[in-house]
């Protein structure tokens, strides 16, 4: 076993995000289950969650290597600083020992370049332009990618690109070369890292110029690129299976996968990757075993399907608990479920089927088959709320500790259906 995490390069991924700090047995025994080639992200926490659940980075690596520790796990694995934006979240995370910085510039991103007009475009790219000198490396060329699409990089394609991402591109650079020198400050031997761009978080999926442009500028700075999260087509909605048209979905994919292939390689990366496991085998198949499959709340969601199994008054107290705060705590999440959608606890007679409504039962829902479930994205959202309120969030813990095998064989059961369905497109 490694006793420190460590690059896992370009080999197949998956992050089991643990935001209680009690999932990584569960996440072994899935691994160790179902895992076959897949290498395991132990330690996964964004500055987000760790704020709504009141934990430090520190607090996130102890609870993994502990966990490990005291398993029969004898592999590597990887620790990902989730969503930095500041030089301070590098700092903050680096120093905890995390290898795998994901850098998220969504605050530098114009979500809005594909609904302009070409008036609005071109005032709107007059303002980025003296930030983006690489305009002129792209403009009016046309790029054939080996093996996947030809990119046509006409006026507006590259000035949308410029204003969509021009300043999230610059803003990338900069913190990748301040995670730089903070990695080579560290002691001989631990300085090894990894880099993941995400630039999911737009309302319009990524262009194949885009794609192709924010991914050649990282190249030009040499960046340490082993994984890039484009916003893709169909929604990737929190808790719930893909919705959207898988047979698009693949064509889409497989441009941009022949873009990572000839720009890097580099790994395709999937965040909001819970539940998504209708399209698991295409994204394996498709990028040739290259990706990387980012989960965290759907651990949460487990720990609670064993608060329903052992103490169901109190999984009726966070369902009617998360109800009430659902509407605020999901203005940060892209959901689509509604209050109305589930019945209250008080309508539902059995605890079962209070559990079956809000967290769906997993046991019957075959791999690749898709499925929605409004309860689930409910609670998903509520997360921080529940564990940091006094109450709740301690009655969770204690049934939690008081209950390892029920949560181990959840959660083995849970993620080995995941990985299952990953490997079948290897």
């Amino acid at each position: 076993m490694s006793a420190f995490p460590v690059p896992l390069g370009l080999k197949p991924s998956f992050g089991f995000g643990d935001r209680l700090g009690t999932a990584t047995p569960g996440h072994i025994a899935a691994l160790a289950a179902k895992g076959g080639p897949i290498l395991p992200i132990f330690a996964q926490q964004s500055i987000r969650e760790m704020t709504r659940t009141q934990r430090t980075p520190t607090q996130v690596m102890t609870a993994a290597t502990e966990a490990i520790a005291r398993s029969s796990y004898k592999g590597i694995w990887g620790a990902d600083a989730d969503h930095l934006k500041h030089e301070a979240d590098v700092d903050y995370t680096a120093a905890a020992g995390f290898v795998f910085f994901t850098i998220d510039p969504s605050e530098h991103v114009d979500a809005q370049a594909d609904n302009y007009d070409a008036a609005t475009l071109a005032a709107k790219f007059k303002a980025v332009e003296g930030e983006t000198p690489w305009i002129g490396q792209y403009l009016g060329k046309t790029i054939r990618v080996e093996g996947g699409p030809t990119i046509l990089m006409d006026a507006q394609a590259v000035q949308r690109a410029a204003v969509k991402y021009g300043r999230a591109i610059a803003h990338t650079l900069k913190l990748s070369a301040y995670i730089d020198k903070v990695m080579k400050s560290r002691p001989e031997g631990r300085q090894a890292y990894e880099i993941e761009l995400s630039v999911d978080e737009t309302p319009q999926p990524t262009t194949l110029a885009e794609h192709y442009i924010i991914a050649d500028q990282c190249r030009q700075a040499k960046m340490k690129l082993v994984s890039l999260a484009p916003r893709y087509i169909g929604d990737f909605e929190k808790g719930v299976d893909y919705k959207g048209n898988l047979g698009a979905f693949e064509r889409s994919l497989a441009d941009h996968a022949a873009i990572a292939r000839a720009l890097g390689p580099y790994k395709l990366s999937l965040h909001s990757g819970s539940d998504k496991v209708s399209i698991y085998p295409a994204f394996a198949r498709i990028t040739r075993g290259m990706f990387h499959v980012k989960t965290a709340g759907t651990s949460y969601l487990e720990a609670l399907r064993v608060v329903a199994r052992h103490d169901a008054a109190l999984f009726r107290r966070i369902v009617d608990f998360a109800r009430g705060r659902y509407d605020t705590d999901k203005a940060t999440y892209h959901v689509s479920a509604t209050l109305a959608a589930v019945p209250a606890p008080a309508q539902v007679a059995q605890t079962p089927d209070l559990e079956r409504l809000y967290l769906q039962d997993w046991t019957s829902v075959a791999v690749g088959k898709g499925f929605t479930n409004p309860g689930r994205q409910i609670l998903h959202c509520t997360f921080g709320s529940v564990l940091t309120n006094a109450d709740l969030g301690a009655a969770v813990k204690a049934v939690l500790d008081a209950n390892p095998k029920t949560h181990e064989a959840v959660l083995a059961d849970h993620f080995g259906r995941h990985l299952a369905s990953l490997r079948s497109g290897m």
